[in-house]
């Protein structure tokens, strides 16, 4: 029975890991909001660029550390204030990815948004995606992975490092889903 269960997770892992996107689907819609889960510069500076682009109203930053202002936050992705100071908006309160979709949603959903761009890594955009959907399943979101160089996709499984967080991501990604139909037995999403 083990054994079983080990062969299944070990698929589930495989098809996981051959799933995660490799390139952004949809760079051209816009939507009420783009929406940056803190944990890269590289989601930060792909927010501040999607915003830039005017793919979005406003920038939302959720799971910052309490202190850190909007000033604070563009000196340290080395961005100048301009003019994208204004339409940018930290969150505070979450600090896991449950956490930020809930944080998220309250906050849409006290703008009157409904739709979003939803900026994290590609190894993680599957699990926030499921997290965005459980929160806010009335809002249209638009997943825009961006591409660590310390995540080695091509032949994951040779390089330890991404093998273990592709592994740890799948563990959550599957804590996630059974929260969710615990939650929600009716739901089969």
């Amino acid at each position: 029975m083990a054994f079983l269960a080990a062969l299944v997770w070990l698929g589930g892992l495989i098809w996981f890991a051959t799933t995660v996107p490799q390139q952004v689907e949809d760079v051209a819609t816009i939507t009420d909001a783009i929406v940056v889960l803190t944990g890269g510069s590289e989601r930060l500076d792909t927010g501040l660029s999607l915003l830039r682009q005017r793919l979005g109203a406003k920038l939302f930053v959720s799971g910052v550390y309490r202190g850190l202002d909007v000033n604070e936050l563009l000196r340290l992705s080395r961005q100048k204030p301009d003019e994208v100071e204004c339409c940018i908006v930290l969150g505070y309160a979450a600090d896991n990815t449950q956490g930020n979709a809930n944080e998220t949603a309250a906050w849409i959903h006290n703008q009157g948004f409904h739709s979003l761009r939803l900026v994290t890594a590609n190894y993680h955009m599957r699990r926030s995606l499921l997290e965005f959907h459980f929160a806010m399943p009335d809002v249209t979101i638009i997943p825009h992975p961006v591409f660590p160089d310390t995540v080695k996709q091509g032949q994951w499984w040779m390089w330890p490092g991404t093998a273990h967080l592709l592994a740890s991501e799948y563990d959550k990604f599957l804590a996630a889903q059974i929260r969710h139909l615990l939650e929600n037995p009716e739901d089969p999403s």
